[in-house]
């Protein structure tokens, strides 16, 4: 008999960066949230340079980072859940979101991720893979298909490779 992880998930954090991805794993948890009575969390970190104190005023990031967030709400509202969003400013985004999922004792981390294979080699990214090596919680990743190019090439084959 299989497992369902969804049925002991109680609570979500997903990170959102604008991408599609991110707002498609939102509207995943969302209709499981729904099903579940589970709350969500959606989180826009914006990445302070070293070079800038940690409090720095950066008006043009968090005006996006607020944009990003009304998306996510909408999102929700779009799906019947109710979003609870949040803007933080940090380092790196991998450990805010870690360091919020403990904070909050969620039960799941779900992170949307596109397809990119920069160099003709697959790369999960930095957000991903330090949620995955440290979160405590479970980890949702949920990976989108490449955009098909407008000139029809496989964007997914290997550098040099014939297209079919």
């Amino acid at each position: 008999m299989a497992v369902d992880p969804s049925k002991a998930v109680g609570s979500f954090l997903v990170p959102v960066d604008g991408t599609e991805a991110s707002y498609s794993a939102l509207a995943v948890v969302c209709d499981v949230a729904r099903q579940t009575k589970a709350r969500v969390n959606a989180l826009h970190v914006i990445e302070v340079p070293r070079s800038l104190p940690l409090e720095s005023d950066m008006p043009d990031a968090a005006l996006r980072g607020e944009r990003i967030l009304e998306r996510a709400e909408a999102v929700g509202e779009e799906h019947k859940v109710t979003v609870e969003a949040d803007l933080l400013q940090a380092r790196q985004a991998g450990h805010a979101v870690v360091d919020e999922a403990v904070d909050r004792g969620v039960d799941a981390i779900v992170v949307g991720l596109d397809y990119h294979r920069p160099y003709g080699r697959f790369e999960l990214g930095r957000l991903p893979q330090y949620v995955m090596e440290h979160s405590p919680a479970q980890v949702w990743l949920l990976r989108y298909p490449a955009e098909e190019p407008r000139d029809g090439r496989d964007r997914t084959a290997p550098s040099g490779a014939a297209d079919g």
